[in-house]
């Protein structure tokens, strides 16, 4: 076995693949940029190379840093997580030269599978179905059109180098496909360094779900079930689960075996992931072959009990799989939740910044389920701009679906994030969908459900009188302690009142408490009764309570008279007033928030690429003003109405913050 793995990535996969080896009695390499001297995984790992500055094209995927890299480290193997050079064939290549294992497929494998259009040719020829298109390289944008319209709208447009939602877009007319066919190509450019496009035929209403395929160098393949990815947005998984609730055991047997097949048939070894879109008669067609390590795995791990970079990593060293088809089984349900740097009610743009709190659910059993998370920050780390977005892999195991949800609901009410935007909200409202708790989504899902995009989550009646009842509790807490430190009573319950009223969510409640030894019963006005118990005190940023016997957790934030509370994706200001306070808090005016409607903001922190107008320019509804790029995707800002710029405050290579004016209008 390998002495010391150099890990040619960073973030939470690189911590990942650092676990498995030190469990393995590995020790591990890791390489840095300027930007994370001081990040998680060069901390867990047992040395570390700096490899230049912070962004990728200078330092993560350049090949000759990375091979000196391994040089001054001595390492015999390395992992190479996914992203960067995972699929780079001239990667492997020159590890080869150098006589150092690649915990990956062999080069060939890479070239046949890791290019989308050789492994659609490839697919074809083996006869496995596969989504129509055109798999030739495309000119220009002319010719771009000239294929859609012979393939038919819609139509995806993607790199052929491509991964994790880069250099993708969906066309649905002429316009649109040669806007996304430039995009494209510039997003393909900077992310992977090969700008090549290919076209296929946009699938409607379809389910992505692919196949954990695992081979060994002796001729041994086996697939390790399913994974549903259907729920993404921008072409980017969001939430994962293992197994779906939409296959049959014919279907996955099917799948699968075509998958093992495909690998062997292009001598793979190594994990490996096949991706198919499924249509709502379960026919499926090969969408393509990650030849890496999938930022999924973490589910396929749980119901199987396999260790995937585990088994890279011995097979990377020459052994036979001691696994076999008949062992690989479906044990309980697992779900993946992405943590992504994000603000959901800006469109989900980019955020960066420190991470004043970070506080995951701890690992391990939580309810009747088991928490785990994969992550590659700390407290008082710093989120960068030139890298993913995403901070960390919220993964939950039960028995059953229905149990897996429970405790994914719980573990993500307990994560305390703060300093940055997050998608954390958005995830937990996904878990209280109907849709997916019935598991009937598509790849649209989030399109179809938030057309609007994620404006929070607001509550019903039950969940709102739940949290009026816990806050109502809590302000009793802290008002007994505010009476302890006045001091100005001997008995200091005689300070606090029974009678209070509790505004949220644009309702308010009359409440009388009612407190014993083992918590309080609120009376609401109406008669009905809450029965609240918990260790809060004031100061804790997180509430576990137990409602009527149910176990509420929620986020607490301190505002005037009362508190901020974040639960089950709702973010709330709930003030707790005496009657008198709540008579004259109704009788204050709303603040008014200032006119924007005339300016175009920077919604994000990034790098202004052009400016697609002049002023004096008449624009209209939708019409392109600029394209910002942000975390290795552009973004194109529109007009949102018809009007005339008056004034450009930017100009390409601006680099802004969020909220800076890019353009006035009249």
């Amino acid at each position: 076995m390998f002495d010391k793995i150099l890990i040619a990535n960073r973030g939470e996969i690189a911590c990942r693949v650092i676990k498995t080896a030190r469990k393995m009695g590995i020790k591990t390499v890791a390489i840095y940029s300027d930007a994370d001297k001081h990040a998680l995984h060069v901390e867990m790992a047992d040395e570390a190379v700096h490899i230049g500055p912070p962004p990728a094209n200078q330092s993560y995927i350049v090949i000759d840093k990375v091979m000196d890299a391994i040089k001054q480290s001595g390492a015999q193997a390395v992992h190479p997580g996914y992203g960067f050079l995972s699929e780079n064939p001239k990667f492997a290549q020159a590890l080869e030269a150098a006589g150092v294992a690649f915990v990956g497929p062999p080069v060939k494998a890479i070239e046949a599978m890791g290019d989308k259009i050789t492994s659609k040719k490839i697919a074809q020829e083996a006869n496995v179905s596969t989504v129509p298109g055109y798999m030739g390289l495309i000119e220009d944008a002319d010719e771009a059109v000239k294929i859609s319209n012979e393939v038919g709208y819609p139509v995806m447009i993607k790199a052929s180098a491509g991964g994790g939602g880069k250099g993708m877009r969906i066309a649905w007319n002429d316009a649109e496909c040669r806007e996304g066919f430039q995009s494209s190509k510039n997003e393909a450019a900077n992310s992977f360094g090969d700008d090549r496009i290919f076209i296929e035929k946009f699938v409607t209403q379809p389910r992505h779900i692919e196949i954990q395929v695992l081979c060994d160098a002796h001729g041994n393949g086996i697939y390790l079930n399913e994974r549903e990815c259907s729920i993404q947005r921008r072409n980017q998984k969001v939430v994962e689960e293992a197994p779906s609730p939409f296959l049959d055991e014919a279907t996955r047997k099917a799948m699968g075996e075509q998958s093992v097949a495909l690998a062997k048939a292009v001598g793979y070894t190594s994990a490996g992931t096949v991706e198919f879109i499924v249509d709502g008669d379960r026919n499926f067609y090969f969408l393509e072959m990650n030849t890496r390590l999938q930022v999924e795995h973490p589910v396929t791990e749980l119901i199987t009990g396999v260790d995937l970079v585990e088994q890279m990593i011995r097979v990377a060293n020459g052994e036979p799989l001691t696994i076999t088809q008949d062992d690989v089984k479906i044990n309980g349900w697992a779900i993946e939740n992405r943590l992504y740097a994000e603000d959901p009610y800006r469109g989900f743009l980019p955020s960066i910044g420190r991470l004043t709190r970070y506080r995951p659910p701890a690992e391990g059993p939580l309810g009747g389920g088991i928490v785990r998370n994969d992550t590659g920050v700390f407290e008082g780390g710093e989120i960068s701009m030139y890298y993913d977005p995403m901070i960390a892999k919220l993964c939950t195991w039960a028995p059953t679906r229905g149990e897996a949800i429970e405790t994914m609901r719980n573990a993500l009410d307990s994560f305390e994030v703060e300093g940055i935007g997050h998608n954390l909200p958005f995830v937990a409202a996904v878990m209280d969908h109907p849709k997916f708790i019935a598991g009937e989504m598509t790849t649209a899902f989030i399109e179809e459900e938030y057309p609007e995009g994620f404006e929070g989550v607001t509550l019903g009646d039950v969940a709102l009188r739940n949290i009026a009842a816990a806050c109502a509790a809590m302000n009793r807490v802290a008002e007994i302690r505010r009476a302890r430190i006045s001091g100005t009573l001997d008995n200091h319950e005689r300070r606090v009142g029974e009678e209070w009223n509790v505004a949220l969510q644009g309702q308010d409640f009359d409440v009388t408490i009612a407190a014993d030894h083992d918590g309080s019963t609120v009376r609401f006005g109406d008669g009905t009764e809450i029965r609240v118990s918990g260790d809060w005190t004031p100061g804790d940023q997180l509430a576990r309570m137990t409602v009527n016997g149910d176990p509420l957790v929620m986020k607490v934030g301190k505002v005037s008279g009362g508190f901020r509370i974040r639960s089950r994706g709702a973010e709330l200001k709930v003030h707790v007033r005496t009657p008198r306070q709540a008579e004259l808090a109704r009788m204050m005016p709303e603040k008014v928030a200032p006119d924007t409607s005339k300016l175009l903001l920077c919604p994000m922190p990034g790098l202004i690429v052009k400016i697609d107008v002049e002023e004096g320019d008449e624009v209209q509804e939708g019409q392109a003003l600029c394209t910002v790029e942000a975390m290795k995707m552009e973004n194109i800002l529109r007009a949102e109405r018809k009007g005339t710029v008056s004034k450009i405050n930017a100009a390409a290579g601006d680099s802004l913050a969020v909220d800076d004016v890019i353009m006035e209008f009249e």
